[in-house]
């Protein structure tokens, strides 16, 4: 029983000590709660006065800057107030002066009239004296007068308006020679010269025989396949590629350069590499054009003209490289216009296009300008374009200003110094070659080579040539041209047959 006791006693007593260790444990629990609790309270309103602070900073610089900003807007106000009025009083000073004017004007005005009033009574005293000491009438004496007067006003204003046209010709002149000067010094385009060979150079002569081939079977079918002529002769190393037209000479001188690298030489493969090399200049005829049109900022051109200006990049004339003339042409046709208050982009297009014919004489009957506006016409560019185009060597009329700036552009770029190689003495054998053709037909007096060898005149004799005959001479002498010389675009042959009678009467 008593051990009962103890166990109970000592359940009791341990169960009490559990509790108030538990108890002891809830307390300490509860109070870090509570000091958690204000730790938290503590930063929420820290951070709440943080907040407020930073919105009150904010709304301080606010209010600073919008005191600032009336503050200027202030001294604006009070500075445009200051010279409203300096204003307002320099326009009362100047009514004042006005008004002033305005009144010696009248006192000004009623002298005058007294003035004329008087002017009118003595000369009418005058007249009468005058009558009365000419002893004639009235309507006698003013007839006279009238006439005289009028002689003089003629003779006046016929000296008034040759004054006048001397002084609007010498004004005109200024402005004109002005504006190409300033049209002129906007260009710097550097001359570019070809001719009309280029070389290839080759490894060794044992390459030349290559080139050749058996019986010359390879050099036949390349000079066929590209439209040249190919000179291989002493010269060590070279190979001339001889053409006229600058993209058959281009296409023979690339294919033959791909042939020597390669080392293959033979008809077939002559075949392969020459229509490679036209696709491949083809191409670069494409990305020329679309580079200077771009470059130009000129729209909407039809592919057609496109590769056509493309083309020029191939074509000399005098050894001026024409895609260099046209785009040269093009900047001083848009300087000239722009001068002129006309639309530079429409002469730019003018002078762009103006040889355009050049890239199509060799393949169509007709001088490049005929050439060249047929072809404008047909992709629908504007009339002044097509107009500058035929008309820019005086074969048509010109119908609009574009078409003579376009013409005087083109002089420009001619004849400027370096823009041209072809020398005097050469320009003139050609011509002199050219009329000695002419002088060589049967019944041929004379021969005359006219706008730069573009045409020739012949004289015949009538007596020895008929209507009929003049057609059969004209072509002959036509022939042997297009055999004996080369020559870009066409030569107008122009047969003259005139029959003169002579009499004298004594």
């Amino acid at each position: 029983m008593e051990a009962w006791l103890w166990a109970i006693g000592g359940a009791a007593a341990g169960g009490g000590l559990v509790w108030l260790a538990l108890s002891r444990r809830l307390a300490q629990h509860a109070a870090s709660l509570e000091a958690t609790a204000r730790d938290r309270e503590k930063e929420r309103t820290l951070a709440a006065r943080d907040e407020e602070i930073k919105r009150r900073d904010a709304h301080e610089q606010y209010a600073a800057k919008l005191r600032d900003e009336w503050r200027d807007q202030d001294e604006r106000l009070a500075r445009r107030e200051v010279q409203l009025d300096k204003r307002q009083e320099a326009v009362d000073a100047k009514d004042r002066g006005l008004d002033e004017r305005a009144q010696k004007f009248g006192e000004a005005e009623d002298e005058l009239k007294l003035g004329r009033i008087e002017h009118d009574r003595l000369l009418a005293r005058a007249r009468e004296d005058v009558l009365r000491i000419a002893g004639l009438s009235r309507e006698d004496a003013m007839r006279a007068a009238l006439e005289r007067l009028d002689d003089e006003l003629r003779d006046e204003s016929a000296a008034r308006v040759l004054r006048m046209q001397e002084r609007l010709e010498e004004e005109l002149e200024m402005r004109t020679q002005k504006a190409l000067a300033h049209a002129m010094s906007r260009i710097a385009i550097r001359t570019v010269t070809e001719a009309t060979t280029a070389t290839v150079d080759v490894k060794d002569e044992d390459m030349k025989g290559r080139i050749i081939g058996r019986e010359g079977r390879n050099i036949r079918a390349l000079e066929k396949a590209c439209g040249v002529d190919l000179i291989v002769d002493d010269t060590p190393g070279v190979v001339v590629v001889s053409s006229f037209d600058a993209v058959r000479r281009e296409v023979a001188r690339r294919s033959l350069e791909k042939l020597v690298e390669d080392g293959r030489i033979h008809p077939g493969r002559v075949e392969e590499v020459v229509e490679q090399t036209r696709r491949e200049i083809d191409e670069d005829i494409r990305q020329t054009a679309k580079k200077v049109l771009a470059e130009l900022s000129v729209p909407r051109v039809d592919a057609r003209l496109q590769f056509c200006i493309g083309r020029l990049k191939y074509r000399t004339s005098y050894g001026q490289n024409q895609l260099k003339h046209a785009v040269e042409v093009a900047y001083l046709a848009s300087a000239l216009a722009g001068e002129l208050k006309l639309n530079p982009q429409l002469a730019l297009r003018c002078g762009l296009l103006h040889d355009i014919g050049k890239a199509l004489d060799h393949e169509l009957l007709g001088g490049h300008p005929t050439v060249g506006a047929e072809l404008a016409r047909r992709v629908g560019e504007r009339p002044e374009v097509v107009n500058s185009i035929a008309s820019h060597h005086g074969d048509v009329p010109q119908e609009s200003t574009y078409a003579v700036i376009a013409q005087i552009a083109d002089s420009i770029s001619a004849s400027r110094p370096g823009a041209r190689r072809d020398t005097m003495e050469k320009y003139v054998q050609r011509l002199e070659h050219l009329e000695t053709i002419a002088r060589g037909v049967k019944g041929v007096e004379q021969a005359f080579a006219i706008q730069a060898g573009r045409e020739l005149r012949v004289l015949v004799d009538a007596s020895r040539v008929t209507d009929a005959a003049a057609l059969l001479c004209a072509r002959e002498i036509a022939k042997r041209i297009e055999s004996e010389l080369a020559y870009p675009g066409e030569i107008k042959v122009t047969v003259i047959r005139e029959t003169r009678v002579t009499e004298y009467a004594r």
